[in-house]
């Protein structure tokens, strides 16, 4: 049986929780430094990436506050080679584009509920 809708939006919220708690307190300088959290913080990238390529198009348009195509393509913008991940970019993406886009994904969540129990 093939993830649901809520169980891909569930996992994007999960990953971002993880970014947002790690990420606290947490210095530019601490994050290029500590390969183990760097290494932790591009996979549940990768995974939000990939759980956002399983959206339906219905929910993204209903939901155009977010970036659904930028959030598809985090790993490709982060990762340019193999061998290495470009510090200020994932940086930029903790700072600015986790916190904002959780908020609307936990309302998405909600919202995509509702419906669920409106309909049994």
């Amino acid at each position: 049986m093939s993830p649901s809708l809520i169980e891909f939006l569930e996992h994007i919220r999960d990953e971002m929780n993880f970014l947002v708690k790690h990420s606290e307190n947490l210095t530019y300088e601490a994050l290029v430094e500590n390969e183990v959290l760097n290494r932790a913080f591009v996979r549940s990238l990768e995974i939000i990436g990939e759980a956002s390529k399983k959206i339906p198009d219905e929910v993204r348009i209903d939901n155009s506050e977010i970036d659904w195509k930028g959030l598809a393509g985090l790993r490709d913008v982060l990762i340019h080679q193999y061998w290495g991940v470009d510090f200020e970019i994932l940086w930029n993406i903790l700072e600015d584009e986790i916190p904002f886009a959780k908020i609307w994904i936990d309302s998405i969540i909600e919202k995509e509920k509702s419906k669920l129990k409106n309909n049994e």
